[in-house]
């Protein structure tokens, strides 16, 4: 007689790696050399995944492979549920033969849900041409209005062990990280510590397409919890000190107690960090933000408290007291699209710390050369700075300390460039400290935003690639005091936009930033999860072999990329 299973009662479970799963179609025709050559493909490029794509916790992600040919329906429905069973996320075709895509491909896809991520990757390869399959698959999908990433590499023509090529490898590991995050996340939630953000209509928490879109569930805790922690002491206050020896330690003098109250107001915005830390834990988030403004730090009508800068910049660093961490990605102001932004960029990077910005003053060529010449600073035309200008990116909050350095600095180099200043008190009168460093010029990756627009239903990116920037002492000082000095400062240049598109078509009045990402993960990733690319640069190519990636047939057949996405978010 059967019987339900009984599961076990373990709540220590935690959220596992996201799997792929990668699979070959063949021809029942072909010989059986051929044959051992495409499964031994597979294998091949199931090890390049397991090598390069690791979670941004560091762990590598899962893949599985199967050595069986996909010929037809039989095999299809046999791979689909070894996959289904190994609780596949992600699936890759590495096709390297001639096959038919209703019985083989499509068959399989059949089992999973329509938005499984699915990339195509073949050899352009001659004498069993799975580059033709691989056209006459994406074609079939495509004509379904079924999204799918076609990667046509090279590999060698003959042998049974053929490599793919680095671009071939690179171009693969790419979507990868694009379908890590928008798999991975599903599911997973973030914790917002307050509501609104400051009344910024374009920080809101859109709950529903939020849940919708990516998957992603949103928590929202009151203030008065953490308020009420704090005064309990909900906190180890052995781990404290020990924090607080560290702070101590690297920061020395540069941590400013001169206001009143200052060292028992300090060592509470720690205590913050240990207690929205562990409830970050404990829901088991992988992001979050703090409203601060202005109930908890400035509205006098209450009893303003310390500040949480510090506390931010920590949950956004890859490092604290405990040595290396993976970094929460965590928005001051309860920015949540800002949080999105980082959210994304962080896991899309594959673990780099975010960067938390007000979009502040944008310094076009003319106006920084003029202050340069005021002061007597000498230039070179060629000097980037000079040349395009650049966008003062200055907040008091939740910039990561890792941005104090170079990507790769240690610890020590990073901290030795913090400082820890009283809070501006007309601002922040319950005190505390912030935190500020002006970034090194040199550090390359992609600066933007998300926004979200009622009228679609949809969110976008508003992004460009971006490099910090150098400038010297005299005018890094009279550029900082211009706004305000007592908070970190990244001086960023756009590659493709001018200062005059820049300042006009930001989203918000935050901008974020992260090292390492390519825009090819950040395209893939857009086309998973149907989030509007918005990149109105007059400078930027349409495609940049090896920068960008190809753009999907499905765009080409349905009017544009803007047009598809559009049209899917109506079905």
């Amino acid at each position: 007689m059967a019987k339900a299973k009984k599961l076990m009662e373990d709540l220590s479970a935690k959220p596992g790696t996201v799997t792929f799963g990668v699979f070959a179609t063949g021809d029942p025709r072909i010989d059986e050399d051929s044959r051992k050559r495409a499964a031994n493909i597979v294998g091949i490029i199931a090890d390049v995944i397991a090598r390069h794509v690791r979670m941004p916790d560091g762990r590598p992600v899962e893949v599985v492979w199967t050595p069986v040919l996909v010929d037809g329906e039989k095999q299809a429905d046999v791979v689909a549920r070894q996959f289904k069973a190994a609780g596949v996320q992600a699936i890759v075709c590495a096709p390297d033969t001639w096959a038919f895509p209703q019985l083989s491909c499509i068959s399989l896809l059949s089992h999973f849900p329509a938005d499984i991520p699915l990339n195509i990757t073949c050899g352009n390869s001659g004498p069993k041409p799975g580059v033709v399959y691989a056209h006459a698959l994406n074609g079939a999908l495509a004509q379904m209005g079924r999204m799918a990433a076609l990667n046509v590499g090279t590999w060698p023509d003959t042998g049974q062990k053929p490599e793919p090529t680095p671009a071939t490898a690179e171009a693969l590991i790419d979507w990868c990280y694009a379908a890590l995050t928008y798999a991975g996340l599903k599911g997973r939630r973030v914790v917002v510590f307050g509501h609104d953000s400051m009344g910024m209509e374009t920080a809101l928490a859109h709950i529903l397409p939020t849940r919708r879109t990516f998957g992603l569930e949103i928590t929202r805790l009151d203030m008065k919890l953490l308020a009420d922690m704090l005064n309990k002491k909900a906190y180890d206050a052995k781990e404290l000190k020990r924090l607080r020896q560290w702070i101590d330690k690297h920061v020395g003098s540069r941590l400013d107690l001169s206001q009143p109250d200052a060292d028992e107001k300090f060592d509470k915005g720690l205590a913050m960090y240990l207690i929205m830390r562990n409830l970050l834990t404990e829901l088991g988030a992988v992001g979050g933000g703090f409203m601060n403004q202005l109930e908890w730090g400035s509205d006098r009508r209450g009893l303003p408290l310390p500040i949480c800068d510090v506390a931010e910049s920590l949950l956004n660093a890859s490092f604290d007291h405990r040595g290396k961490k993976p970094p929460m990605p965590f928005a001051t102001e309860a920015d949540m699209q800002g949080l999105l932004t980082m959210l994304f960029m962080t896991w899309l990077s594959g673990g780099n710390p975010p960067l938390f910005m007000d979009f502040r003053k944008v310094w076009e060529p003319w106006e920084i050369r003029g202050l340069a010449e005021t002061l007597g600073v000498p230039f070179a035309p060629e000097d980037l700075w000079a040349e395009r200008g650049f966008v003062d990116g200055d907040n008091s909050g939740s910039a990561a300390l890792d941005w104090a350095g170079m990507p790769g600095d240690s610890v020590e180099e990073i901290m030795k460039r913090v400082r820890m200043p009283g809070a501006e008190l007309y601002y922040f009168p319950g005190g505390g400290n912030s935190v500020t460093f002006i970034s090194p010029g040199g550090i390359h990756g992609v600066a933007g935003r998300m926004a979200y627009s009622e009228v679609s239903g949809l969110f976008s990116m508003i992004w460009d690639e971006a490099q910090t920037i150098d400038l010297p002492e005299k005018l890094a000082t009279a550029v900082a005091n211009t706004s305000n000095v007592t908070w970190p400062h990244t001086w960023v240049t756009p590659k493709h936009a001018n200062m005059v598109e820049y300042k006009q078509y930001a989203p918000a009045n935050h901008f974020h930033m992260i090292w390492g990402l390519k825009p090819a993960r950040l395209q893939h990733w857009m086309d998973l999860a149907n989030v509007l690319s918005v990149a109105p640069w007059q400078a930027q190519p349409a495609f940049t072999p090896g920068v960008d990636r190809p753009l999907p047939l499905m765009y080409l057949l349905n009017g544009g990329e803007n047009a598809y996405k559009l049209s899917r978010a109506r079905r």
